[in-house]
């Protein structure tokens, strides 16, 4: 659920700047464009969404972070009877690409990075048990959303209130989430600057995303695990290209290829390096 949706009668579900704020429907399903993995229908206060081999395990994390009390999770429903899963949907504003300007605000950041380590402390010590869509990865310190980013979050007066599409989850190292978000909302990626940022505020930032997520990770530690992240994303980006036959997938995967090779070694001293600037892309989960 990534932006504007289009209903079953083919009319665009209300949108602004590249932002879904969608009010409560009259019942009719009605499409949520921006996935790239499947079809997402939005049905009154339920999102139909595609299930798998792993829609238990991702039920089961989803109803133990809700009763862990953190807000702004989907809770599941169940499953209908073409297989798909339900869960229930999250009110507020969902951005995509072009980024509107008020998804680069501070207090985005902040609040994102935030609810990020909500969520890791409420997932530390549950069952790691699949099997997972995604593939586990030590250390096995959480259970990682694997898809963390501006695109999945929502938003009320401009802070993030909830993260949507869980269905990659499994369990791995905080980093891995951390550096993705870092990747797409400090931003580092070099296509993905139309927030003009100087290289130093780009910094300040990654600076301010370590510190709201509150542990010892350091901004330069997160850097080797984002390549490693983006080359592994590009992979995973090509193998869906195939499989789903939507070749624009394939263009993702140079992006993330890209951008993995362009990473500094040093991030106080390369970080700074400005790269070309572009609309960006969305994910691809």
């Amino acid at each position: 659920m990534k932006g504007a949706g289009t209903g079953a009668d083919g009319k665009t579900a209300p949108s602004a700047g590249g932002t879904y704020c969608g009010p409560m429907t009259d019942g009719s399903a009605e499409r949520l464009s921006g996935g790239n993995m499947g079809d997402v229908y939005r049905v009154g206060d339920a999102v139909r969404r595609p299930a798998g081999a792993w829609t238990p395990a991702v039920h089961r994390l989803l109803r133990e972070v809700n009763r862990a009390g953190v807000a702004g999770v989907p809770m599941p429903l169940g499953q209908v009877e073409d297989g798909r899963e339900l869960v229930s949907f999250i009110d507020g504003c969902v951005p995509a690409y072009p980024m509107p300007a008020w998804a680069w605000a501070e207090t985005v950041l902040l609040s994102a990075a935030r609810l990020l380590r909500r969520i890791h402390d409420a997932t530390a010590g549950l069952d790691r048990a699949g099997p997972w869509r995604s593939p586990a990865r030590q250390p096995a310190e959480v259970i990682c959303h694997n898809d963390f980013a501006t695109y999945n979050l929502v938003f009320q007066n401009g802070e993030v209130v909830g993260v949507i599409d869980w269905d990659f989850a499994s369990p791995g190292p905080r980093m891995w989430d951390l550096a993705y978000l870092a990747y797409r909302i400090v931003p580092i990626s070099e296509h993905d600057r139309s927030d003009t940022f100087t290289p130093d505020e780009r910094r300040r930032r990654l600076t301010l995303l370590c510190a709201a997520y509150g542990t010892a990770i350091e901004p330069g530690e997160l850097l080797p695990v984002l390549r490693e992240r983006l080359v592994d994303l590009a992979e995973f980006s090509d193998r869906m290209a195939q499989e789903l036959n939507k070749p624009e997938l394939h263009q993702h995967a140079e992006l993330y290829r890209s951008d993995a090779a362009r990473l500094p070694t040093n991030w106080q001293a390369d970080l700074a390096e400005e790269g070309p600037r572009g609309e960006g892309q969305d994910g691809a989960v």
